[in-house]
């Protein structure tokens, strides 16, 4: 039986169909403007010239994996470029740091994709996963422009602990996954600043505070502490972490390692003269990277091995004419060294410290060299493994300062926002939020 309706109810039934194609059409309309956002459902970050900071870059990518999104770092594509699924807060962060950023939809991150994986393209995504849990190794009174590290850290926004000798040997780096070592002398002879600053006040703070937690660690002197830090250091590698270390803190700490057991140090560093045999028993199977270097005794002379190339370089070798060239390795076959290089320029700038570079014929058969200045015979920049873990040695001081002094003002790398040599410390930290690849054989 058919029930007539009132007009009543079918002009409010008239009225809610109105209503509900209205909305209908709203949600149409706004599906067809904003339709370009929608489909664009990525951020692409290039790291080749286009990009207006460097540094920041990688603070971004670290700073998104901190949220728990997964960043594709694209080897070899547009200068080592980062890819990540589109969030409206990582847009923002990217227009507050000043990166440049591009946003593309589905189709075009697969193309870029499908690209780099054909076999005859030197190119390879790595997902990144988790942000790596960052400690530098340094005095408590360093300030952070003292280090380039902690420097770059702290103007890409990375996050970082300082650790010093009490809480390395209280047992803590296990907690880290990347760790830094500062311009550090390992073998307890203070960077051999006696000769030139020795009068200096800073350098008697130095002897007075390393003699003073090498007394309160029950260590009867400063050499025998920074053994003992070295070896947990060498343990923290062996266990899977990652060290990275730069200038004097390289060769020092494969120096102390090879030293175990023998006095190295005269007797203005800690007391006693040194053992006079020495040289022959140092054991180089203990060290990472470097091997049948010699001793330098004399306590006038600004170095502690010949390692080093900083007093055997060129004469007319100057801020104009110092480069050095990094490798080009495979990214698909060799994940880690190309990780490691990533860079929008090759040619990257020379520039000093302590320890300025490493003499090739001392650099163990299997320690991977990634950057060196073929022309002179200077290494810059190697990698290896051992045990579980990797470490990198990088020589110099700092990449925007060629021949840094003590007391020197700090780099501002608001100057330098691309600056090469900085991206290789940048590529470090964020290489333990890879999931770690061995080398092909």
């Amino acid at each position: 039986m058919l029930i007539a309706k009132s007009p009543k109810y079918l002009k409010m039934n008239k009225l809610r169909k109105h209503k509900q194609m209205k909305r209908f059409l709203i949600l149409i309309f706004f599906l067809i403007i904003l339709s370009p956002v929608v489909k664009a459902s990525y951020i692409f970050i290039p790291m080749d010239n286009s990009q207006k900071n460097h540094l920041k870059a990688y603070g971004i990518a670290y700073w998104t994996l901190q949220k728990d999104i997964e960043v594709s770092w694209l080897l070899n594509y547009k200068g080592g470029s980062f890819m990540c699924k589109y969030y409206e807060l990582i847009e923002n962060e990217c227009v507050i740091r000043g990166v440049s950023y591009n946003i593309i939809a589905d189709v075009q991150s697969t193309a870029i994709l499908q690209e780099i994986s054909e076999p005859n393209i030197n190119m390879d995504e790595v997902k990144l996963y988790k942000a790596p849990k960052i400690a530098v190794y340094s005095p408590k009174n360093k300030r952070p422009w003292d280090d380039a590290v902690t420097l770059a850290l702290t103007y890409a926004e990375i996050p970082y602990d300082v650790v010093y000798d009490e809480e390395v040997l209280q047992g803590v780096l296990p907690l880290y996954d990347w760790l830094h070592t500062h311009h550090e002398d390992f073998t307890g002879q203070y960077g051999k600043f006696w000769s030139a600053y020795r009068n200096a006040d800073w350098y008697k703070e130095q002897v007075r505070e390393s003699e003073e937690i090498a007394h309160k660690l029950g260590f009867k002197k400063v050499s025998q502490l920074k053994l003992s830090v070295a070896k947990k250091i060498r343990d923290f590698v062996a266990g899977g972490g990652y060290l990275f270390s730069m200038c004097s803190a390289s060769d020092s700490f494969d120096v102390t390692l090879a030293a175990d057991g023998v006095d190295i140090c005269d007797v203005m560093f800690d007391g006693d003269p040194a053992d006079r045999n020495a040289q022959q028993k140092l054991d180089y199977d203990k060290c990472f990277a470097f091997t049948n270097f010699t001793l330098v005794t004399n306590p006038y002379e600004y170095e502690i091995s010949s390692i080093d190339v900083t007093q055997t370089r060129p004469k007319n070798l100057n801020e104009t004419n110092d480069f050095f060239t990094l490798f080009e390795f495979s990214a698909k076959w060799d994940p880690v060294p190309t990780m490691l290089c990533q860079n929008h320029e090759m040619v990257i700038k020379g520039f000093m410290g302590q320890t300025t570079a490493f003499n090739k014929k001392y650099i163990k058969s299997n320690a991977l060299i990634m950057g060196q200045n073929k022309a002179i015979n200077e290494i810059r920049y190697i990698h290896g493994e051992y045990g579980k873990g990797m470490w990198t040695f990088y020589g110099g001081h700092d990449p925007e300062d060629y021949r840094h002094f003590v007391g020197d003002p700090p780099t501002k790398l608001d100057l330098y926002p691309n600056s090469s040599g900085y991206r290789l410390i940048l590529n470090n930290i964020l290489f333990p939020a890879a999931k770690k690849k061995k080398r092909k054989t």
